[in-house]
């Protein structure tokens, strides 16, 4: 378990839509979410599932980000995935999570520790939190997640389905 763990924007909302907002505590007691991603997560609105999730949630800790550094800024990223990659970077016992590719090619480059929403769930059916993970990831993806049939397929032999 990582001694905290920074997010992004699409792994907070396909986990808040598919209702497995929980599994993130397999990864930290508490969840830093960029003031940047906040703010691309109120533009939904206060109704939407993950906005009242973030406001909701005290484990969910929105947090400023301090400037990003040309190290990050070289990447051409998102604001959410700077600021997360951001916050990696200046607090190095930080797991970011991240979906996108380039920003996880980022992290990986720098030396920070990162995992996607798929090794949210494969983690998750690794500790025995989720008896299958093949339902998860079917629902994760009616929200919106986007994973090859063979990126599923390889991730679901990991953990014996």
């Amino acid at each position: 378990m990582a001694e905290l763990s920074a997010i992004n924007t699409s792994p907070l909302i396909f986990l808040t839509k598919g209702g497995f907002t929980d599994l993130l505590l397999l990864v930290s007691p508490s969840i830093i979410v960029p003031s940047a991603v906040a703010a691309e997560i109120d533009a939904y609105g206060s109704t939407d599932v993950t906005a009242v999730a973030l406001n909701s949630i005290d484990w969910l800790v929105v947090q400023e980000t301090p400037p990003v550094p040309n190290v990050i800024q070289n990447w051409d990223l998102g604001i959410g995935e700077s600021a997360v990659l951001t916050w990696g970077y200046v607090n190095p016992k930080t797991e970011v999570i991240l979906d996108d590719l380039a920003a996880r090619r980022c992290a990986a480059t720098l030396g920070i520790p990162s995992r996607g929403t798929l090794g949210i769930v494969i983690t998750a059916k690794q500790r025995g939190i989720i008896p299958a993970a093949r339902p998860v990831l079917e629902q994760l993806c009616l929200c919106g997640m986007y994973l090859s049939n063979r990126v599923i397929n390889q991730a679901l032999a990991l953990v014996g389905e």
